[in-house]
């Protein structure tokens, strides 16, 4: 069974089709709860096609539990939908840029991450009039954008207390300010940062930079239940060999996404 593109929640059907894993086998394809409107980790592509870090997890995903890269199902689904959509059995699995935290543990199991997220900044790159900003020790006197009420602030403070820090309402707000040159950078979640510099994108001509300065995994989401661990080991398996054959390295790079943690020093040494 190929691939196919389901509705978007919360239009898809209302029957329950989350299933154990002996029954997804049964049945011979997997439903999988995916993003199509942030690049690169889930996104439509020019040919309107799902592409993206994440898709290819889930084909992948796909294959190691049914021999088929081809037989998943996907249903994008808007980020108030994604756990519902697997607490309520609209899918198997949710693939959505779900970051691991406790209050979702409650509700959901998860994998072992596929990705280690976190808050990078954006930049220029050099100009006639102004250098390029290379690392973060470079930014310690500059102008950031920060989302208002996002826990970005205190990030940012911590590891850059100079900088003049300027809140923005929405992504979109904080995409003109850097482009226009407003501000220095904006800090966000590495994902999104990476969908602004793809071709073709508003920011393709600035640069992320390579450190990541907090860590939020990213991870599948699985419905919460002692019948659901066979599925959940399932992935769990998948996910470890996929990190010990460099196969989710190498997406990880082929889609521009940074690497690299970097909780509590700046980029290329510590603030001593």
């Amino acid at each position: 069974m190929g691939s196919q593109l389901l509705w978007p929640l919360p239009f898809a059907a209302t029957v329950a089709f989350a299933a154990e894993l002996s029954e997804i086998r049964d049945r011979g394809y997997l439903i999988v709860a995916v993003k199509d409107n942030r690049p690169p980790m889930g996104f439509l592509d020019e040919a309107n096609q799902l592409s993206g870090f994440e898709i290819d997890i889930a084909r992948r995903l796909a294959k190691d539990l049914l021999g088929d890269a081809g037989a998943v199902e996907f249903v994008p689904t808007e980020n108030v939908d994604r756990l519902n959509a697997v607490i309520e059995g609209q899918v198997d699995v949710a693939i959505a840029a779900l970051t691991i935290t406790e209050p979702r543990r409650r509700i959901v199991s998860f994998s072992d991450p596929y990705y280690l997220d976190g808050t990078a900044f954006i930049t220029r790159l050099s100009t006639e009039s102004l250098p390029a900003i290379q690392t973060i020790r470079d930014l310690q006197l500059s102008t950031i954008a920060v989302l208002n009420r996002s826990s970005t602030v205190a990030q940012v403070s911590y590891i850059l207390p100079a900088a003049q820090l300027v809140g923005v309402s929405s992504y979109l707000e904080a995409q003109a300010l850097v482009e226009s040159g407003t501000v220095d950078a904006f800090a966000g979640d590495a994902s999104v940062l990476t969908g602004w510099t793809m071709p073709g994108e508003a920011l393709a001509d600035h640069s992320i930079l390579p450190s990541i300065i907090s860590a939020e995994p990213l991870a599948v989401a699985v419905p919460k239940g002692e019948q659901y661990s066979p599925l959940q080991t399932a992935v769990n398996e998948a996910i470890q060999r996929w990190y010990e054959e460099g196969w989710l390295q190498s997406r990880s790079k082929f889609w521009r996404l940074p690497e690299g943690v970097l909780p509590s020093a700046l980029d290329n040494g510590s603030t001593d």
